[in-house]
């Protein structure tokens, strides 16, 4: 599996990070405790954790293991989030996230669609599938509106330090091929 460096929407632009979109990624979502609340890391504290962030996705690019897009809108070209899929079994997980000043605009149900329409072109992907924090109603509503069929709780799955410093209970969605 080998994503395209960019897939493009009718409103957006998804395209594969470089070295200097640490800034943007800083100013855009990355120090926003809000926007971080229910994630897997605490919010940037300067351009540095966002430089970190962006050699880890460019990594994960080169190991061919997890694919990281930076979302932008294709109007302004302005960056509004982030969208990756992690290699899994028969399948691949995703994850996201959403500048606070786009929330609510259905700019993520866009991307999570893109990536969907992309991941069961190939044969391999049996499984797409997401997790979110039981109380993270929007990442949720997210899911739903793009097909996922929340399958169940996961108990204690998933270390969100912005909210506990034990794992949090998640909800799991899956879209699984039709053949």
């Amino acid at each position: 599996m080998m994503p395209p460096d960019s897939l493009e929407t009718p409103r957006l632009l998804l395209r594969k990070p470089r070295p200097d979109d640490a800034a943007l990624i800083f100013q855009s979502y990355g120090q926003d405790a809000e926007v971080t609340r229910y994630l897997m890391w605490r919010p940037h504290t300067g351009v540095r954790d966002a430089q970190d962030a962006v050699e880890k996705f460019l990594n994960g690019w080169n190991s061919g293991t997890q694919f990281c897009w930076l979302i932008f809108a294709r109007d302004t070209g302005e960056l509004v989030g982030s969208i990756a899929v992690r290699k899994d079994q028969n399948g691949i997980n995703l994850g996201y996230l959403l500048a606070r000043s786009h929330w609510g605009r259905g700019l993520m149900s866009e991307a999570v669609a893109a990536v969907v329409r992309w991941a069961f072109e190939d044969p391999s992907v049996f499984r797409v599938w997401a997790v979110c924090d039981v109380e993270n109603p929007a990442s949720a509503r997210v899911l739903e509106k793009t097909g996922f069929v929340r399958e169940g709780v996961l108990g204690k799955w998933s270390l969100h330090p912005n909210v506990s410093d034990i794992p949090r209970d998640c909800y799991c969605y899956a879209q699984t091929r039709l053949n």
